[in-house]
């Protein structure tokens, strides 16, 4: 389970509440932080709370402090406590959920039978929110997960990460050319490995652009693993949007996605793609997400140098 979390200050009680029951999680308010206490619901990309409830230090239902707890979280939420005017902790992922419509493919494009996003809603799934911190043999780089735009995929890797599945992994193919992509995810190395188990397409709206995390798969949408794919530029990898899973963004690290890009490769019938020597994921951790709207943007990639005149 990933629910307890030692710096998240609302803790959920558990991982899963079913709909229009009680929603039970713990409120830890710090000694040093004076003022009144809220929970503050926030949708992904708003800068103003959907609703605010104020709270006490100990056990709280979400559900009866938010009257609307039900309708409000159709639609994914992060709950942020706030003490003063200041923001404490991780917020909590509060993602509905929904019935996954069918995704296949036309051989063109992806195409969903029913609702794209799902339809229906059983109850919610409760976490910290956490990012993941890739360690590896160029330096670390730090990703932002997004479930607002592919919640299972960033709960299945967040799962994956917890197990430690990520270790000693190398980027077995390295496209630079035009700007394409590094991929990881394979322990085998061949870029035919997984994790024994498949992700079902999710309908994410994130562009692919420098610094995206995406899953990598075969022709078939509904054949994610733990393969994935780091994206170097938005012009060599605009074409995959809506046909591939984007479900994280770099928010630190822009050197090791460019020393990527410099890695000496050679031809196996893929245009510069395998890897003379392999850089390695050495490990991936999942670490503390900074409180909602407060964490830093997703990476840039570095301004060419000029041309000499």
């Amino acid at each position: 389970m990933l629910v307890a979390v030692a710096q998240a200050q609302v803790t959920p009680d558990r991982t899963y509440y079913g709909i229009d029951r009680t929603v039970p999680m713990t409120v830890t308010i710090p000694a040093d932080v004076k003022g009144e206490a809220s929970i503050k619901l926030f949708a992904p990309q708003g800068a103003e709370p959907t609703a605010s409830a104020p709270v006490v230090a100990g056990a709280v239902d979400l559900a009866k402090v938010f009257p609307d707890f039900w309708k409000l979280t159709t639609n994914l939420q992060y709950a942020q406590l706030v003490v003063g005017e200041k923001k404490i902790g991780s917020p909590v992922v509060l993602q509905p959920l929904k019935n996954p419509s069918v995704a296949s493919s036309d051989g063109r494009r992806v195409v969903f039978r029913g609702n794209p996003d799902g339809q229906g809603m059983s109850g919610v799934r409760a976490y910290p929110e956490k990012h993941v911190l890739f360690k590896t043999s160029l330096g670390e780089v730090k990703f932002r997960l997004r479930p607002d735009h592919a919640p299972n995929t960033c709960w299945s890797m967040m799962d994956l990460v917890k197990g430690g599945f990520y270790t000693d992994i190398i980027f077995h193919r390295i496209v630079a050319a035009n700007g394409f992509m590094a991929q990881c995810g394979d322990p085998t190395g061949t870029g035919s490995g997984g994790p024994g188990f498949n992700i079902d397409f999710e309908n994410s709206k994130l562009p692919h652009d420098f610094g995206v995390l995406s899953m990598a798969r075969t022709n078939d949408p509904n054949t994610a693993g733990s393969q994935f794919f780091v994206c170097f530029s938005r012009s060599g990898t605009s074409f995959l949007d809506g046909n591939y899973v984007s479900y994280g963004e770099a928010v630190s690290g822009a050197d090791v996605i460019v020393a990527l890009t410099k890695v000496e490769t050679i031809q196996d019938g893929r245009e510069n793609s395998k890897p003379v020597n392999p850089p390695k994921l050495i490990s991936a951790t999942l670490v503390d997400a900074p409180p909602f709207g407060e964490g830093a943007a997703p990476v840039k990639p570095p301004q060419a140098e000029p041309a000499p005149r």
